[in-house]
């Protein structure tokens, strides 16, 4: 029995019977994501003070929620338990690029916030096109703040995004008009989320579990007796992980030695997992995880490890400094409001990367038409296949250029 976070009513409800799925909710900033996740899950995830300052999402944010139906009426306050989600926030401003490219790593579906009152802006160009550069192919459209306009400017809204979406990922995607701060049609957003198929989960793998936050969850003045041990939280991509399991953390601590810097692995053991406030014995893939472990608090603390990969011991590969990419360029920068063409990429050029959730620079060493190769600052975890992000510094600002394939 638990008391479930969203009824506040003490329950049975079997989590790993639920179907899960990690979404993402995606926007230009200020066009209601975070008011939206709130609705939706009952939490705000601003949590952080440099953001409740600021106004804007900084870092990813998570919320997880058992949407629930009762009669025909989709909810997360009564009913019977029919799909547990974690909601993943991506920061929308357009200097947070790099964030949202993290956070549309460990996703299965997106939502796409637009508001009414503003229509499409340049991030909410890119953040469709990143979305379709990493393969996610479910994508709910909410044209949100429409209690701030009239029928007639909601109806030439709509038809612009409509028009937006022609020739795209999203192009079949169904457009749900809702006002977030009014709660308008929170619950047809509800059960679109519901018709959406889980994927088919890779169990057979070797884990690999990708740390988007790292903290110690230790209240300052703890008894050292009653200390508890670091804590990961991010999503298993594949595979399975289990308590009491041996696992390595790459690329790791990084120290300096004879003038170079050096990574070293580190190894620990999982002691707690829990999906959302439920622990649970074993993971699966779909919805955020918390890895507890027997870290030293500090290693974890204050998000020092997130962006890191881990899997059972031995079984991750190594890291390395220098990749090769298939190349897949943009005609024009995305995220800027004039078209600059991207032209080609230079011997030397500096770049940044994003793999997963880590992020790396590194300069071109070898450029060709169909591929690149780039020697990296921070070192990454290779695994062939998967998707890097590439973009160009213009202007103080990183913009989002095209995107490789690792060879």
């Amino acid at each position: 029995m638990v008391k479930d976070k969203q009824t506040n009513k003490e329950e049975f409800v079997d989590i790993e019977k639920l179907p899960m799925l990690n979404v993402g909710i995606f926007g230009h900033i200020d066009h209601g994501k975070t008011t939206l996740l709130q609705r939706l899950s009952g939490k705000w995830t601003d949590t952080h003070s440099e953001e409740l300052k600021r106004g804007i999402t900084i870092k990813l944010g998570y919320a997880d929620a058992i949407i629930r139906k009762k009669g025909d009426d989709y909810n997360i306050k009564e009913g019977d338990a029919v799909r547990y989600i974690t909601f993943v926030d991506a920061p929308g401003h357009e200097m947070l690029m790099v964030t949202m490219l993290s956070g549309a790593a460990i996703i299965d579906a997106a939502i796409l916030v637009v508001a009414a009152n503003e229509g499409i802006k340049p991030q909410t160009r890119e953040h469709l096109i990143a979305l379709d550069a990493k393969n996610i192919n479910n994508i709910i459209v909410v044209q949100n703040k429409i209690d701030l306009v009239e029928k007639h400017e909601a109806v030439r809204n709509f038809k612009q995004i409509k028009d937006f979406l022609k020739g795209t990922i999203a192009e079949n995607a169904p457009i749900i008009p809702v006002s977030a701060q009014q709660e308008v049609n929170i619950n047809k957003l509800l059960e679109e989320l519901c018709k959406i198929d889980i994927p088919e989960r890779d169990l057979k793998c070797d884990p690999m579990f990708i740390i988007a936050r790292s903290f110690d969850v230790n209240k300052p003045g703890t008894k050292i007796s009653d200390l508890q041990g670091g804590v990961l939280g991010g999503s298993l991509k594949c595979g399975t992980l289990k308590v009491g399991d041996e696992i390595e953390i790459k690329p790791g601590i990084n120290y300096k030695r004879e003038n170079q810097i050096v990574y070293d692995t580190i190894k620990t053991k999982i002691t707690k997992i829990f999906r959302g406030k439920y622990e649970i014995k074993e993971a699966i893939p779909g919805g955020s995880l918390a890895l507890q472990t027997d870290l030293d608090p500090n290693v974890s603390k204050a998000d020092s490890l997130s962006s890191q990969v881990v899997g059972t011991t031995g079984k991750l590969p190594e890291i390395t400094f220098d990749v090769k990419l298939k190349l897949n360029l943009f005609d024009k920068v995305i995220g800027t409001d004039e078209k600059i063409d991207v032209g080609v990429i230079k011997h030397n050029e500096l770049l940044l990367l994003s793999l997963n959730t880590m992020i790396s620079v590194g300069n071109v060493i070898k450029v060709t038409p169909e591929d690149i190769e780039i020697a990296l600052k921070v070192p990454i975890i290779p695994f062939k296949g998967d998707k890097v992000g590439l973009a160009r510094n213009l202007k103080g600002h990183w913009r989002l250029i095209g995107f490789g394939e690792l060879i």
